[in-house]
């Protein structure tokens, strides 16, 4: 069975203060706090690259887990969609030679947002899986410093840089469970990259997700025939304060199993879930964890992940 073994990850040193951002644009410390969310905004150095980012992760990943060695890597995803340069060779190639990895690693990129961490792990699993593979590592990587324009008042306050390292492999802490997916692409237009900057429609992605999360959640807590009191933890994308608020309030006395830790790191994206994930898969207090992502695309995916040990 594969499965989650350990999460690591990089958030760098370097960080804007939103509050003092905020008073350009007129807004108020409420509005950071309550309605977005994050009162710091990590940026990585200009001259550091997705890759560069990404390596750290794996680095830290690496140093936690002394039984993970590079030599047992069977292979390497990377979730991002602000890859090295134009994309052109794939960023997990870039990594992987970074690193130092076997050639022998497979190693591909996963084109996906704010759901990508749920879509990585699945496809991660089950390619080991069909492969006959032992260990893979997920990262995800979206650095949206380097689309965002510090004058959108949309998108500039929202995003901070990050990057997670996952390790998929046997005897795992954490089992990958029901699972349920889905696109809606005639919403593209509401969160895009045009001539190298990012814009986004606040408030059809607000919509987006305030409407259409609920069902996914509960049509995947079904799948896993459970019922949502049996969830201990629902860790969903970190979109903003007043989305995770949002969706929590429509599944009444469980509003404080909800997750909202944006606070010092904001929206980064793919990474929102595992930063969350990262200290809490040891809790043994912990055994059902509803994880959800939705974002660009329009996409959402949703897993349910079970302790094993």
């Amino acid at each position: 069975m594969i499965g989650i073994k350990s999460i690591a990850s990089y958030v760098p040193d370097d960080f804007i203060d939103n509050f003092v951002q905020a008073q350009k644009f007129d807004e108020n410390e409420d509005f950071i706090t309550k309605k977005i969310g994050a009162t710091k905004l990590p940026r990585k150095k200009k001259e550091q690259e997705t890759s560069d980012i990404a390596q750290l992760a794996v680095e830290a990943l690496l140093d936690k887990e002394a039984d993970l060695k590079l030599e047992d890597v069977d292979a390497l995803v990377v979730v991002t969609q602000n890859p090295d340069g134009a994309g052109l060779p794939h960023t997990s190639a870039i990594l992987q030679n970074k690193l130092g990895l076997p050639t022998t690693v497979a190693a591909f990129d996963v084109s996906l947002g704010c759901s990508g961490y749920v879509y990585g792990l699945n496809v991660l699993k089950g390619f080991l899986e069909a492969s006959g593979l032992q260990n893979g590592i997920l990262v995800t990587c979206d650095p949206y410093s380097k689309v965002i324009n510090p004058e959108d008042r949309v998108t500039t306050l929202l995003f901070g840089d990050a990057a997670t390292a996952t390790w998929l492999g046997t005897d795992p802490i954490f089992n990958i469970g029901a699972s349920s997916y889905g696109t809606d692409g005639s919403g593209a237009k509401y969160l895009e990259v045009s001539d190298d900057v990012l814009s986004m429609n606040g408030r059809q992605i607000f919509t987006f997700a305030a409407t259409k999360v609920e069902p996914q959640i509960k049509e995947t807590i079904v799948k896993q025939g459970v019922s949502a009191e049996d969830i201990d933890l629902f860790c969903i994308h970190q979109g903003s304060a007043a989305i995770i608020e949002a969706i929590s309030r429509r599944f009444k006395g469980l509003e404080d199993r909800f997750v909202n830790e944006m606070s010092h790191v904001g929206n980064t994206v793919s990474s929102t879930i595992p930063l969350l994930l990262e200290q809490r898969i040891t809790n043994t207090d912990l055994n059902k964890i509803l994880i959800c992502g939705f974002g660009v695309g329009l996409s959402m995916a949703t897993s349910i992940i079970t302790r094993q040990h």
